[in-house]
C-alpha cells in the first residue's frame, strides 16, 4: 500500500502498476478519520491509499 497526497497520486498509481502489473485500487482517506500518515513522496498529509 502506498499512502500519498493529491499531488503524487498519479505517481503512486504508476508505481503500483509497475510493481504488480495489475490495476491498483484507489481509496480516498476519509477526512473524518484523523491519521498521522504522510505522503510517501513528500511531507504532506496522505489523502489516498493506492494498493492491490
Amino acid at each position: 500500500m502506498i499512502y500519498c497526497c493529491k499531488e503524487h497520486v498519479e505517481l503512486a498509481l504508476d508505481v503500483a502498476v509497475d510493481e504488480n502489473e495489475t490495476a491498483p485500487s484507489l481509496e480516498e482517506i476519509n477526512r473524518s478519520t484523523k491519521i498521522s500518515t504522510s505522503c510517501e513522496y513528500c511531507d504532506r498529509q496522505a489523502e489516498y491509499i493506492v494498493g492491490n
